[in-house]
């Protein structure tokens, strides 16, 4: 899933503190730093160790083989002396000759300062160069020649021939140049004098980390060594270019150091003030009941705040990431929501907010009211959009039964108004009935005493009769209905049930006949009788009859099945298993309750027909239960609905009087 194009803040409340060594992070860098340092300086420290190491075998390994060379070069001079006074011995040579013999010349070309020729007796008896004047028997000293050393032969016939040679002149003879440029090469005796040297004129400064290496000349040249000095010394790993770079970056990294810590300290103080706001912005979105949402301009869910998120009945995460459909759109109108969607997402969303219906995740509806603004950044540019919800589910239920009640107390002032008609038409219905009913007595009277010759036609006499006896129920009524409206208590006495039941639908026999319905009693001739009013009981039964067939005659979805449906009414009277109660059962088997209960068909003012009042139900309930009696509903076994009317069997009349009194009242 992309990123969104902005990251709305979190509640602070959510973030865990920085643990201690997070808050010294920012030394890190100086710690890293300090350990390269050491690596480089360690690093340095054993290069000058090695650098010396291989100085210091390159200059023995030198050393010896100058002191090689510079052996040779005096045992090769020592044998060309011998050679010569061996010559010497053979040709009996006079000093003249002596003096242009080529072994005495090239040997002072090469590098002899002077040769003595000595008797037996250690007389002179010829030296060259003339001019130089006779050394001592070993050493001489002169400023032109420096310090000198010598070379003897012995003579057969005795005496000896002595050359004096120059060390210096030695040495830089055999000295190669490569070895010359790379060392000082010193002679230098036990006591550290200096008795030849590759350096006139200067001496060779003691530093640090300039190397010297001694040899012994002996038995070559008595008391004498050979010293190389390296005139490369090792500069000390402290004092090298790379050290002061990394001084330099020593110093370099503890200022970043500090302004690092300077960065960090200021971070901290942000997100210290960052943290506050966040939980004051937690706490005061904590507090809304608006539901709050941001999206991205591809419609992604980027931020919801708690309480839309208990609005839909979904949790934070599962909602923020998702893209549309959004999971709280009703499932029967998902289109209509995603059009809608399209709409707001280019901007044309209303900008006075919009009414819609969202599906809470336990299924029930919710009613809302969204307003829409642009959501835009740093920059000023839009980045998404952000919505305020707000629930208005129970004010609009509120509002609806603000306007039921209104509607019903509109409707109870008509019940009022049609309550006083019916008591004074009841009132002026009662001597017109009664006046009907006598007229008939005595018209049957007369029918009756008539001669025998002519008796009266049976038709007649049953339709007088019957006459009267409507007269009187409507008498009764009339009279019932004027104790009901002026709060009378009801006649309570022992009586039939299968009687009354049977009174009731005999009223309603030719209604029935007209509309094609079929009614069937099944009736228990062994029921016992109930302490009741029986025009109150009547009226129900009337009143449930009426209804099932009402339901009958109400058009079916499938016309042709409606019309070749057997329209049947049942009303069953029979006593419950524990003998306690009896119970009328009227069935039907039109198209049922269609999963309406009890308590909201017998809601006041709540009525299936389009003309009805919606108060049949609800008296005929007030009624049983003012007999200590239920009413209620459930589906046929066959199809179609079944009201059950229940009434006790052992109940005193005072105790249903009392009832039925407190039912009239209220």
């Amino acid at each position: 899933m992309p990123e969104p194009a902005f990251a709305p803040p979190h509640p602070a409340l959510a973030l865990p503190p920085r643990p201690r060594l997070r808050r010294g992070l920012w030394a890190l860098p100086l710690l890293l730093s300090l350990a390269f340092v050491a690596a480089v300086l360690g690093w340095l420290r054993a290069s000058e160790q090695a650098e010396l190491e291989e100085q210091r075998a390159e200059l023995i390994s030198d050393a010896l083989s100058l002191e090689a060379q510079f052996s040779a070069r005096i045992e090769r001079e020592a044998g060309l002396l011998q050679q010569l006074a061996q010559n010497l011995e053979r040709r009996s040579q006079a000093p003249p000759a002596f003096a242009a013999a080529s072994e005495v010349q090239q040997g002072l070309h090469r590098f002899w300062v002077s040769i003595t020729w000595l008797d037996a007796a250690n007389r002179i008896v010829a030296h060259l160069p003339e001019q130089t004047q006779a050394p001592d028997a070993r050493i001489v000293n002169t400023p032109s020649v420096g310090l000198s050393a010598h070379l003897q032969a012995r003579l057969a016939k005795g005496g000896a021939l002595v050359a004096r040679y120059s060390p210096t002149e030695v040495l830089r003879q055999t000295v190669p140049w490569w070895l010359a440029r790379k060392y000082d090469v010193r002679l230098v005796d036990s006591f550290g004098g200096v008795i030849a040297s590759t350096t006139e004129g200067r001496d060779l400064p003691t530093l640090p980390g300039r190397q010297t290496q001694r040899t012994s000349l002996e038995p070559t040249l008595a008391d004498a060594y050979l010293e190389l000095s390296a005139r490369d010394r090792v500069t000390p790993w402290y004092r090298s270019f790379p050290m002061t770079m990394v001084a330099g970056f020593v110093v370099l990294i503890g200022a970043i150091t500090w302004m690092l810590r300077r960065q960090v300290r200021d971070v901290s103080r942000a997100e210290r003030a960052w943290r506050t706001e966040a939980a004051w912005r937690s706490a005061m979105e904590d507090s809304l009941t608006v539901g709050l949402r941001a999206r991205d301009l591809q419609g992604r869910l980027v931020y919801v705040n708690r309480a839309l998120a208990d609005m839909v009945g979904w949790s934070l995460d599962e909602l923020v990431g998702r893209l549309p459909p959004m999971p709280y759109w009703p499932p029967d109108s998902v289109e209509q929501s995603m059009q809608r969607h399209e709409r707001n997402m280019a901007g044309q969303a209303p900008r006075g907010g919009y009414e819609t219906r969202w599906h809470h995740r336990d299924g029930r509806r919710l009613d809302v009211m969204i307003f829409e603004a642009p959501l835009v950044d740093a920059l000023g540019r839009q980045v998404g959009w952000m919505g305020s919800i707000l629930d208005i589910t129970e004010p609009k239920r509120l509002l609806d039964r603000e306007r039921g009640q209104t509607e019903t107390m509109a409707h109870h002032a008509r019940l009022t108004m049609l309550g006083e008609v019916a008591a004074t038409l009841a009132h002026e219905l009662n001597q017109p009935l009664t006046a009907i009913s006598s007229y008939s007595a005595g018209v049957l009277n007369s029918l009756q005493r008539t001669d025998a010759a002519q008796p009266a036609d049976p038709l007649v006499l049953r339709a007088l009769q019957r006459l009267g006896e409507q007269a009187a129920q409507a008498g009764r009524i009339v009279q019932r209905i004027r104790a009901f409206l002026t709060r009378r208590e009801p006649q309570l006495e022992p009586g039939s049930l299968n009687a009354i039941v049977e009174g009731g639908v005999a009223l309603l026999q030719r209604e029935l006949e007209r509309r094609g319905v079929q009614l069937s009693l099944q009736l228990d001739a062994n029921l016992p009788e109930v302490v009741a009013d029986a025009v109150l009981v009547e009226q129900v039964v009337i009143n449930l009859v009426r209804n099932a067939s009402d339901a009958l005659a109400e058009p079916d979805a499938n016309s042709d099945a409606a019309a070749l449906r057997e329209r049947r009414i049942e009303v069953r009277t029979l006593r419950t298993p524990d003998q306690r109660f009896v119970r009328i059962d009227v069935s039907d088997n039109g198209p049922g309750l269609q999963g309406r209960r009890i308590e909201a068909l017998c809601a006041p003012f709540y009525s299936t027909k389009v003309e009805g009042m919606g108060m049949g139900l609800a008296i005929c309930r007030s009624i049983v239960e003012a007999h200590h009696g239920a009413l209620d509903a459930h589906e046929a076994p066959g199809g179609g609905a079944c009201f059950s009317m229940t009434l006790p069997v052992a109940v005193s009349v005072v105790a249903v009087a009392a009832e039925a009194a407190e039912v009239a009242a209220a």
